[in-house]
């Protein structure tokens, strides 16, 4: 992360603000997050059932803010049933120093510190009617008990999602709100996350995005996925890459490949496309995905495209015929 990131934050649109706040983002087009009970097996499309999401807001930022869970409850039409729903979900919100920039929080490494900081706020859900299908809010929050991160755009904080019980699906989304009440767009906020875990769609005709940015040190990307059953393929759209497909897991197994970062590609955004298969695309499919750099660092994505969604550019790497 360095200055330039800084610059394009600034300079996102309104309306790239306004896609920033839910996660999943809207760009993205991903139905819901999932994180498993604990005693659900790894076959069910979740590694170790943590998930681990920061939302970041500008210093210049002094208004009270919400982190709001729609469905957080574990029991209802959204979640995943195995048997009968025995699932406790943990959702905690931290803030202050070494709660966001801890490398364990950001490799969701649940034997590490994934919890570092000072906790702000937490409450554990089971199947609960009054939350099934309905927003629950955390805060308010001081936006200076974020943790200060100006290479992520501001102030940051973070929150956990924890199957602390139960072997059963829970699947919900976050936004990030200036309102306790309905969900308001914070003024330059956004949402990123390092390790992703989310449900695909059903229909095969549903493709769905994330979004990496790519800045100006980035030589190579590995990127390893897990559990994505076979289910279509992925491929990568930039400004020099047109459709280059990356490997992709079968059932309970993690896959990877390695793709090189041309120079016209530094400095913008990649957008991941996850294509569902059309002749016979798999329900319920929960997959997870995290990216490396070079030095095995891992890479955020963002819930907005930072600089707009590439478009390949045909003309980049053309060479003019001799004469």
């Amino acid at each position: 992360m360095r200055k330039t990131f800084i610059a394009l934050f600034a300079a996102m649109t309104a309306m790239q603000v306004a896609q920033a706040q839910p996660v999943p983002g809207t760009d993205e087009n991903i139905p819901f997050l999932m994180t498993f009970g604990k005693n659900s097996q790894t076959e069910w499309g979740d590694d170790n059932c943590l998930q681990v999401i920061f939302f970041s807001i500008p210093t210049d930022y002094t208004q009270p803010v919400y982190i709001r869970v729609f469905d957080p409850d574990c029991g209802g039409n959204n979640d995943e049933l195995n048997g009968s729903f025995n699932t406790r979900t943990k959702f905690s919100v931290y803030g202050g120093a070494g709660s966001c920039s801890n490398k364990d929080a950001q490799m969701c490494n649940e034997k590490g510190k994934y919890d570092s900081g000072t906790l702000l706020a937490t409450k554990t859900f089971a199947q609960d009617a009054q939350y099934d299908g309905k927003w629950y809010t955390f805060g308010p929050f001081n936006p200076s008990e974020g943790e200060l991160l100006p290479e992520y755009g501001g102030r940051t904080f973070k929150i956990t999602i924890e199957g602390v019980a139960g072997d059963d699906g829970n699947m919900y989304r976050l936004f990030l709100s200036r309102k306790q009440n309905e969900n308001t767009k914070v003024d330059g906020g956004f949402a990123y996350y390092f390790k992703y875990k989310f449900r695909m769609h059903d229909s095969g005709t549903e493709v769905s995005h994330i979004y990496p940015y790519i800045d100006d040190k980035v030589v190579s990307i590995k990127q390893r996925n897990f559990d994505w059953d076979n289910d279509g393929f992925i491929r990568v759209i930039s400004v020099s890459k047109n459709g280059v497909m990356m490997k992709v897991s079968d059932n309970n197994e993690w896959q990877q490949s390695t793709h090189k970062i041309d120079d016209a590609e530094k400095n913008t955004s990649w957008d991941i496309q996850m294509i569902k298969s059309k002749s016979k695309p798999l329900k319920n499919n929960n997959v997870v995905i995290y990216l490396e750099n070079q030095y095995g660092e891992l890479m955020p994505f963002y819930s907005v495209p930072i600089g707009g969604i590439p478009t390949y550019k045909y003309t980049i790497g053309v060479k003019p015929k001799a004469k």
